[in-house]
């Protein structure tokens, strides 16, 4: 968590930056630059439910073999609940950045949770109105507890979606939804694939 409030603090002071040198250019572009962050509330399937092999390596047909266990990956019947942050910035209309942070702690099976921190470019598709529908691809890393005994480890994590946020006042938006496909290739002797669901609230900052 405090690596991702790092790279907060890092884009913000950088925007705030351009946002400094772009209040003399023309009228014309003015408007196109701005930071929105928010929080969300998530559910992801963590696409591990518990389940370790055990694979041999020596001695294999002893009555003790030598070996490790590795988790499996397995869709779970308890989705994991969490909240997360975000935070949006535009630089022009094709040029954008998201940054995101999830910590997904309730709802645990076997005290399994997942937290994310991403980063990378949004796209905007299509806007209607007060709607703007959007795709990003993200990527970063993401922490996990295995199981009661407190197990963890910290994996590379790849994330591709998108959404709708629809603006409600000059200041506020409401992330209508979010929904969110990520692989992380390097995952024990495996990958692993969660994918999920946010909604959410945005204040602009600039």
């Amino acid at each position: 968590m405090k690596r991702f409030g790092v790279v907060l603090s890092s884009i913000l002071l950088a925007a705030g930056a351009v946002a400094s040198s772009a209040q003399s250019v023309p009228a014309a572009t003015e408007g196109q630059f701005s930071i929105t962050a928010g929080g969300m509330a998530s559910i992801f399937q963590p696409d591990f439910a518990g389940q370790w092999k055990f694979a041999c390596s020596s001695g294999c047909t002893g009555s003790a073999p030598a070996g490790i266990y590795y988790p499996v990956a397995q869709a779970s019947s308890q989705p994991l609940f969490g909240a997360g942050a975000y935070v949006d910035v535009r630089l022009t209309r094709w040029v954008q950045i998201e940054a995101e942070g999830r910590w997904q702690r309730f709802n645990q099976f076997d005290n399994i949770s997942q937290d994310n921190y991403l980063i990378g470019p949004r796209v905007p598709v299509f806007r209607f109105r007060r709607s703007s529908i959007y795709a990003k691809a993200l990527a970063g890393y993401s922490k996990m507890v295995f199981d009661p005994y407190n197990d963890h480890g910290s994996f590379t994590a790849l994330a591709f979606g998108g959404g709708m946020d629809v603006r409600l006042t000059k200041r506020l938006s409401f992330r209508a939804v979010d929904v969110e496909y990520q692989y992380w290739p390097l995952w024990g002797n495996s990958t692993l694939s969660p994918y999920g669901a946010s909604m959410g609230i945005g204040y602009r900052i600039f």
